[in-house]
């Protein structure tokens, strides 16, 4: 059975810091230019932001749920994250991946111990529609839609305003919509008056499209691209409700601005990001319209080193 939809409170935040401290890093947020920081969860131990709900979902589970090992969907960073976490517990792990996936997550997934089951994108995300995959009888963990995981994602925003208390605005890429719903929730708990924005490819951009049309859209003009780490091919009707009370807007950028962001943030941090991690700055560089101080999120650098090369030359 599904689980009712509650907000994400600041209190589920607290919690799921206390129960990830261990296990992830406080990020570094560093300064790209005047009036733009960097959020880089980059540099987290699976190389993107999803260990932070990953770790808070797997520690809340109950034993018994533990004890059947657990599954999740993952186009890289979600499965990564999962499986870090279960490997910790000593339970195991699979991952429903899309076979589209960079070979470096997949990679990175098995070699954390998940066993993968290759699908397509469009498979993967009837899965992350109904719940379920036939076959597998563990424990689910959704990658997106799952109140544990959206919290522990917060904590990423309580790190943003302790460590910036001026912030005007904080832009998080979207693909499912988690990350975005928990970095919102904490900055909409702690400091009311900040914008939170997302940001899209325009050959994805779900969420600008169903804003645009005052509910939940599929975006027909679908393209797979190297941002594959967000951009959905939909925005799901649980999503689209919890991401309302805390998304102040989304912004859409271009392919070749997002690999322009990736060679910047090299250039500046001396860090990777993949495509869906250069997605807030590139967004932060072409709507001239936002409010400074301006943090954008890193959300991760998973990405095969001959197509980053070939990115940023």
């Amino acid at each position: 059975m599904i689980p009712p939809i509650r907000p994400i409170e600041l209190a589920d935040i607290e919690a799921a810091r206390g129960r990830i401290a261990g296990t992830v890093l406080r990020t570094p947020l560093v300064q790209f230019a005047d009036g733009i920081y960097l959020k880089l969860e980059n540099l987290q131990p699976t190389n993107a932001y999803k260990i932070r709900g990953a770790s808070n979902a797997v520690a809340n589970l109950s034993d018994a749920d533990r004890a059947k090992g657990v599954w999740t969907i993952s186009a890289g960073n979600a499965g990564q994250g999962v499986a870090y976490a279960a490997r910790s517990y000593g339970v195991p792990c699979t991952v429903v991946a899309v076979e589209t996936a960079p070979q470096t997550k997949l990679d990175r997934m098995r070699a954390l111990g998940a066993t993968i089951v290759p699908v397509s994108y469009e498979r993967a995300w009837v899965a992350a529609e109904s719940h379920e995959f036939p076959g597998l009888d563990a424990t689910f963990i959704h990658p997106f839609d799952n109140h544990d995981f959206i919290a522990g994602h917060g904590t990423m925003g309580l790190e943003i305003i302790e460590d910036l208390p001026d912030v005007r605005t904080v832009i998080c890429a979207i693909g499912g919509g988690g990350l975005i719903t928990g970095v919102g929730s904490a900055i909409k708990a702690k400091k009311p008056e900040a914008k939170v924005f997302g940001a899209e490819p325009e050959t994805a951009a779900p969420y600008a499209l169903s804003l645009r049309e005052g509910g939940p859209r599929k975006f027909e003009a679908w393209q797979a691209s190297f941002v594959d780490g967000a951009g959905g091919k939909s925005v799901i009707e649980r999503m689209w409700q919890r991401m309302q009370p805390v998304v102040d807007g989304s912004i859409t950028v271009t392919l070749d601005q997002t690999a322009e962001a990736m060679r910047l943030i090299a250039e500046k941090s001396r860090t990777i990001a993949e495509g869906a991690g250069g997605l807030s700055l590139a967004a932060a560089l072409h709507d001239q319209s936002l409010e400074g101080p301006i943090v954008c999120v890193v959300s991760g650098g998973n990405i095969d080193l001959a197509k980053f090369a070939e990115l940023v030359a």
